[in-house]
């Protein structure tokens, strides 16, 4: 605890943290304490749980390397990150993660040494162009070049969600979750009228679903 209160008192990244946006980071270093047990490493287990306690990567903290923005702590994480024995900045994110998040870590990893885009409506351009791309695949192509076009373009709204501040599995778990309740309220008001959603039609389904989102608002 005496740890945590210095570092959300000197450290601005660790300072801008709230539950909510880390809790991406707890889902990461999870997989990679499973990744170490599954090896059988233990010594790599030893750093990923003390990864927990965020000491060996705060040396603008702990030491006395200089950073005056979050910026700089994320560029200085890699660096000694890379300084541990890792060959690429790839290292690291756990090939186990859910896609969009692995996605959405590995294209920040990229951008913290300038491998990025330079301004976000480039970046929709290319989610443009990947749209066409996978069109074009559905007309002519296979159905492995279809699902390469159509993660192609996952991909790409990854990076467009990075340039608006959007983590994407938080959006897309969100997004889940409200389609389920959704859902779930037009299952209940068919009951409400003794019906079995099975035995309805799409247009009653769908006045159901249209009634529930202006309610929403």
């Amino acid at each position: 605890m005496t740890i945590v209160r210095r570092l959300r008192s000197e450290c601005p990244w660790d300072r801008e943290q709230t539950h909510h946006s880390i809790r991406h980071s707890l889902i990461e270093e999870a997989y990679e304490v499973v990744e170490a047990i599954d090896h059988n490493d233990l010594e790599e287990l030893k750093k990923e749980l003390g990864d927990l306690l965020l000491v060996r990567r705060h040396p603008h903290v702990f030491a006395d390397t200089k950073v005056g923005s979050v910026k700089d702590v994320k560029t200085n994480w890699e660096r000694i990150k890379m300084s541990e024995g890792r060959t690429s900045l790839m290292d690291g994110v756990p090939k186990e993660l859910p896609a969009l998040l692995r996605a959405h870590r590995l294209q920040e990893k990229a951008s913290k040494v300038g491998f990025d885009w330079k301004k976000k409506e480039d970046v929709w351009g290319k989610v443009r162009e990947e749209i066409d791309e996978l069109q074009a695949a559905e007309k002519l192509g296979s159905h492995e070049q279809v699902e390469d076009e159509f993660g192609d373009l996952l991909f790409a709204l990854v990076n467009y969600a990075r340039f608006v501040n959007v983590n994407p599995e938080n959006a897309l778990r969100r997004s889940t979750r409200k389609f389920a309740q959704r859902f779930q309220g037009v299952e209940e008001e068919l009951r409400r009228h003794g019906k079995r959603i099975e035995h309805s039609t799409l247009d009653e389904m769908d006045a159901i679903w249209n009634e529930g989102k202006r309610r929403e608002k």
